[in-house]
């Protein structure tokens, strides 16, 4: 049975090289990048992490959970990496029209996320955008089971270590109404 993984958390998290080490242990598998919904608005599209963005990001999440449900219910291991903080994890994942998914947030410190934010290619986010998401995923009261706190070591083995969960069950949400 095909599964879907949500790995999220604030830009700079290392969801993006993480997310593509654990798809690629997988099979067969499918990569969906939360941020390329984004990119798909075109005329007068907001800044998603400003409040008067709200509709526009359920809209946007509506769509991304759609398309990582139809992924899912056609066979693949699904990965989705995004921005996805629990604000947004209901509508998410009614619009999958899955029975379960599983959750998993990275949560360094907010320091090491501003540095990977502001040093990368294509900075687009900014620092006051991290320290901004950061803040709302570290206020957000995540429980434990779901969250993967300061990850420690190379991507390699975050990776690993989000993939033993995964497969152990650790991070589902939703089945016999576990959050």
């Amino acid at each position: 049975m095909s599964t879907l993984l949500v790995i999220a958390g604030p830009p700079g998290a290392g969801k993006t090289t993480v997310s593509s080490l654990v798809s690629a242990r997988l099979s067969p598998s499918v990569l969906l990048r939360g941020d390329a919904f984004f990119r798909f608005l075109d005329q007068g599209a907001q800044t998603p992490w400003l409040p008067e963005a709200e509709e526009q990001n359920r809209t946007v999440i509506r769509a991304s959970g759609a398309a990582a449900g139809q992924y899912t219910h056609g066979g693949f291991e699904t990965v989705f990496d995004g921005v996805m903080g629990p604000w947004f994890l209901p509508t998410f994942f009614e619009a999958t029209g899955l029975d379960e998914l599983h959750y998993a947030v990275l949560l360094p410190l907010v320091e090491r996320c501003v540095h990977n934010v502001t040093t990368r290619e294509g900075n687009r986010d900014g620092e006051p955008g991290t320290r901004y998401m950061h803040e709302q995923f570290t206020r957000a009261g995540i429980t434990d089971r779901h969250l993967v706190d300061g990850p420690e070591g190379t991507p390699e083995q975050v990776a690993e270590d989000i993939l033993g969960r995964y497969r152990c069950g650790d991070f589902a949400y939703g089945a016999q109404g576990i959050a």
